[in-house]
């Protein structure tokens, strides 16, 4: 099984070098309309579907032969949910900010508005959980022996 997939993969390497030697120059406005730009995508969408379908089967099958790691999972589930919630509560719905943005051009909303809020407050509780969880052990090491 291994060998056939090597082989598979060198074969679909040779078949993309021999097409991005075979594209249009950038200079073509017709450029985007080429088979070997189209048969280009059509490699890369596959091979992204064989990646994704891969990591969810293979992570799924990890999770459910592993003992306790479903429980882990749905707390951690569970764990990022409580944080989106928090998130959701801590932004608001700024009308200036709409305002702002419609003399811009940009058709917005309050409600775009509150749910941008609201990632930038999770990325931003996820950053600092992050920092702590790497910073935490480092000092518990310095100091504790």
């Amino acid at each position: 099984m291994n060998k056939v997939i090597k082989i598979a993969l060198i074969a679909i390497g040779l078949l993309a070098a021999v097409l991005w030697f075979s594209l249009p120059s950038g200079d073509d406005p017709d450029a985007i309309n080429s088979g070997s730009m189209n048969f280009m995508f059509i490699i890369m969408y596959v091979l992204l579907l064989v990646a994704a379908v891969s990591a969810i089967v293979f992570g799924l099958g990890k999770l459910f032969t592993t003992k306790g790691s479903v429980k882990k999972a749905l707390f951690a589930i569970g764990g990022l949910a409580i944080i989106v919630a928090i998130s959701y509560g801590l932004s608001s719905d700024n009308a200036a900010v709409v305002e702002t943005m419609a003399q811009r051009g940009v058709e917005t909303t309050e409600g775009t508005v509150k749910n941008v809020g609201m990632g930038l407050n999770v990325f931003f509780i996820l950053s600092a959980v992050a920092v702590v969880l790497m910073v935490f052990p480092g000092l518990k090491k310095l100091f504790v022996k």
